[in-house]
């Protein structure tokens, strides 16, 4: 049975990129030797941020946006087989374009 998640507050659900297994020159690189991806699309969104008045913050992504984030930023969790990431919006650095 799939879930779905949906992410409270200001947060995010993001799929990384996949990491290229070789390089231009086309050495293979190990998964050892792989870093971390610091890019991804996003899956799902929060509703936003609440302000101690009690505003909602609208969020400045939305579902399909690819975007940039913190390198150790986020929790990590699998889901139906996929890795995911579950970021705040103050964890992501910049919208690709």
């Amino acid at each position: 049975m799939a879930r779905t998640l949906q992410p409270l507050g200001d947060r995010v659900v993001v799929k990384a990129a996949e990491q290229e297994s070789q390089t231009k020159s086309g050495l293979y690189v190990p998964d050892t030797a792989k870093e971390k991806p610091q890019e991804g699309s996003v899956l799902a969104v929060g509703p936003g941020r609440v302000t101690e008045d009690g505003k909602r913050v609208d969020m400045e992504v939305k579902v399909g946006d690819v975007v940039l984030y913190s390198k150790y930023a986020g929790q990590e969790i699998t889901e139906d087989g996929e890795e995911l990431l579950v970021l705040t919006e103050r964890d992501i650095l910049a919208k690709v374009n």
